[in-house]
């Protein structure tokens, strides 16, 4: 088992795991993303960063995450926005290890939480983060504003009142 970060010549296969883990979760038709956006917002614009593992030769699974914010801490913190492992090379250590990995960054960098979300009726990945001491925060819902109604929304920004910030 080796870790390595992507480089811009993985996007292809940064899209493939990407691809993977929506079919997986039954959302494969919003998966817009194609190589040309992952170059640019990945590698260009550094919005996130990719973490692969490999068994031998064949890269078995992925991390992708960037870096939040918490005004409580203080400091920042690591979002985990996607994890994926091959279905063949499950249960052989390869999600933990890209976890642990990624909480020892976490800490090397002096942040203050690892956190993700996982789809409720994903039950074998609620127990398995469960089982590494994750917790559910289940008094928190996450709210998003997207497509057409983040146009919207923001249409309604007052360029007036921008310009006097």
């Amino acid at each position: 088992m080796r870790f390595r970060w992507a480089k811009e010549s993985d996007v292809a296969l940064i899209l493939e795991f990407i691809c993977a883990l929506a079919e997986y979760e039954g959302m494969r038709e919003e998966v817009t993303a194609d190589e040309t956006l992952l170059k640019e917002w990945l590698f260009e614009k550094k919005a996130a960063e990719v973490l692969f593992v490999s068994e031998g030769e064949e890269t078995v699974g992925f991390a992708l995450y960037f870096y939040n914010f918490s005004t409580f801490l203080g400091k920042a913190g690591i979002y985990l926005e996607d994890l994926y492992v091959k279905p063949s090379h499950r249960g052989r250590g390869y999600g933990k290890a890209l976890l642990c990995e990624l909480a020892s960054l976490a800490k090397r960098q002096g942040c203050g939480r690892l956190e993700w979300w996982c789809l409720d009726w994903n039950q074998p990945s609620i127990d398995f983060y469960q089982a590494m001491g994750a917790e559910a925060m289940s008094e928190w819902t996450v709210y998003r504003v997207a497509g057409k109604q983040l146009e919207q929304l923001a249409a309604q920004a007052d360029p007036i009142k921008r310009r006097n910030c």
